[in-house]
């Protein structure tokens, strides 16, 4: 069983950046791929960014490739999503998830943290 506590969350400029942490607690984190997903009010959850359990591989929705980085520290139970040139529709609930693998299936979750990007 793994808990998630994401943070970092606020309000930006369009244009700006901002950094993502979670935290992770109980066993085996290391063996989990991980990954963060968003949400906007009233549309569906959608993927964002994920990482295989030994960092070694990534894979990212087109809309943030080349933005955003996802990176992980097992030695720190963290994951972490680095984004840059936010834009308004990055503006979302996001959440860090674990998995069996980086294609999924995610089956914990976080609570989430919100990220508001102005015009």
């Amino acid at each position: 069983q793994v808990q998630l506590v994401e943070s970092g969350g606020g309000l930006v400029q369009a244009g700006g950046s901002l950094s993502l942490s979670c935290a992770a607690s109980g066993r085996t984190f290391s063996s989990y791929a991980m990954g963060w997903f968003r949400q906007a009010p009233g549309k569906e959850r959608e993927f964002v960014a994920a990482i295989t359990w030994s960092g070694g591989s990534t894979r990212y929705a087109d809309s943030v490739k080349g933005r955003f980085t996802i990176s992980r520290d097992n030695a720190k139970n963290s994951v972490y999503l680095q984004m840059n040139s936010l834009k308004p529709e990055d503006t979302a609930a996001y959440y860090c998830a674990a998995g069996r693998a980086i294609m999924g299936p995610f089956v914990y979750w976080g609570q989430g943290t919100q990220v508001t990007v102005s015009s």
